[in-house]
């Protein structure tokens, strides 16, 4: 899982997507051609984030949720954290919470447990090189029908 990419693509993202068995995307994906790219490697689910234009939007929704297994997934870009959602999904998320929720944004990696809404929170980071975060990042784990494990972080650098 990667996020904030800003137009950049490279190797080292294009062999961790290779290992997985599905890529997801939170966001800021900055050109087609970095979606492209990850589709050529494995199938892609992405959601568009607030650098993109309108031909990203028009390929990818603000919000995907989705089931993984026997695990229901949100992904969008602007999402915030527990005890910090954004305006945009909190009542959508106190009303219906997902198992996972997944954020780009603030090109912080973040993981963390929402404890009142019983869901796991992920942001992986920036995996691009525009911003000010020091380190790129993205997160792979496994889904084995209703269990997460494995959590990884990834530094690209």
């Amino acid at each position: 899982m990667l996020s904030d990419t800003h137009g950049h693509m490279d190797d080292r993202i294009l062999h961790y997507a290779n290992e997985a068995d599905e890529i997801w995307h939170a966001g800021d994906i900055g050109s087609l051609e970095v979606t492209d790219k990850l589709k050529a490697v494995k199938p892609l689910k992405a959601v568009y984030g607030n650098i993109d234009n309108a031909e990203i939007r028009k390929e990818f929704p603000l919000n995907n949720r989705f089931m993984c297994e026997e695990v229901d997934v949100w992904i969008t870009h602007i999402g915030g954290y527990p005890g910090r959602y954004s305006p945009a999904v909190k009542e959508d998320i106190k009303k219906d919470p997902p198992k996972i929720f997944i954020s780009g944004h603030s090109h912080i990696l973040k993981v963390m447990n929402d404890k009142n809404l019983k869901l796991l929170h992920m942001n992986p980071g920036a995996a691009g090189k525009q911003g000010f975060h020091k380190k790129r990042t993205m997160l792979r784990f496994k889904i084995n029908g209703r269990d997460i494990s494995d959590l990884e972080v990834i530094e690209l650098e």
